[in-house]
């Protein structure tokens, strides 16, 4: 039996131009006593992008170059993460953690579930977080015409602003309430010149129940690449309307009978849990003194018990996905209150 601890993976995602491959240059820059596997996808033949990180020998490079990691190639990720495995088990690469770069025209929904849907990646590989890299000059009308640019940012577990030196304060507060709006659960990183230091988003364990939920309310601005300061924004309504397919939405009650958020939980996702990108819920139940964690991606859903509570027992469960009778759904979740 396998004693090696799981190898963690970070998926990396953003529309065409967000500045991925900066961001993972300066990681290769800068990454000093790990080995790290990187799957790469490129639209095309010949991936350009791959090709430049080959002179890096801490890196093992396994493209993927027939269309975008979705539906259609699930099947060839599935296979290039077991013939890694496999070399990793022959001794010909030894990776310490992995990188998995997707187009930016790939939905993040089916590449999350890759690693839910095979026994033996279940076993052997583990999650880190889901990483979304937005270009503030751009995201705007990206939203405005591409589905997928707001199923990305749903999927995030971190967002990592680029190109903020280009758009003005006006422009960079709007886009702040937009992404805010999709994805109120995901903390927000300004990277400066494209680049950030490795810990902000390698390593974050965002897949593990933890016991720690909040509701974003700013965003940690670069002053350079090793000073991050948070910053509060104004996440207000806006006068327009934005139809983003994706929102947030947020649950908040007291303490809570276990057998009756047990039942809603399961309804939830049994009815709309295919509409449901990301979950996570951090409850206040009757039957024990411990938070109660759950987390979930569509219809894969994990629940555990944290640390006790400190202060207010309260409860917090924060959905985003397309849309939901939330009106309907916040009333039966109040019925679950002990």
């Amino acid at each position: 039996m396998d004693q090696n601890p799981p190898l963690p993976v970070t998926i990396l995602t953003g529309f065409l131009g967000a500045g991925k491959t900066t961001l993972i240059n300066y990681l290769l820059e800068h990454n000093h006593g790990e080995r790290i596997a990187i799957i790469e996808n490129e639209f095309g033949a010949v991936n350009v992008d791959g090709a430049l990180l080959k002179s890096t020998e801490d890196v093992e490079i396994v493209e993927l170059s027939n269309g975008c990691v979705c539906c259609s190639i699930r099947g060839e990720l599935t296979k290039a993460l077991h013939d890694l495995l496999a070399k990793m088990d022959s001794g010909a690469f030894k990776a310490d953690r992995l990188l998995l770069e997707t187009t930016g025209l790939a939905d993040p929904a089916p590449i999350v579930q890759a690693f839910f849907s095979d026994e033996i990646i279940c076993e052997r590989i583990m999650l880190d977080a889901v990483i979304t890299l937005v270009d503030a000059i751009h995201i705007i009308k990206q939203l405005d015409e591409h589905r997928v640019a707001a199923s990305q940012i749903g999927f995030a577990d971190r967002i990592i602003l680029t190109k903020t030196d280009s758009v003005d304060e006006a422009q960079k507060e709007h886009v702040l309430s937009r992404i805010h709006a999709i994805n109120s659960k995901a903390e927000i990183f300004e990277a400066f010149r494209g680049e950030l230091p490795k810990e902000v988003w390698i390593g974050i364990g965002a897949f593990e129940l933890s016991d720690s939920l909040h509701v974003n309310q700013g965003f940690y601005q670069a002053k350079d690449v090793q000073t991050i300061q948070f910053k509060s924004f104004s996440a207000q309504k806006p006068t327009h309307s934005w139809n983003d397919d994706i929102t947030s939405y947020v649950f908040e009650a007291g303490e809570l009978d276990i057998k009756k958020i047990g039942t809603f939980m399961e309804n939830l996702v049994e009815v709309y849990g295919n509409d449901m990108l990301r979950y996570k819920g951090v409850l206040a139940v009757n039957s024990d003194e411990r938070r109660l964690i759950v987390q979930g991606v569509h219809k894969v859903v994990g629940f555990d018990f944290g640390s006790p509570f400190e202060n207010e027992r309260k409860s917090l469960l924060v959905v985003i996905s397309r849309p939901l009778p939330y009106e309907e759904l916040k009333v039966q979740f109040l019925q679950t209150v002990a």
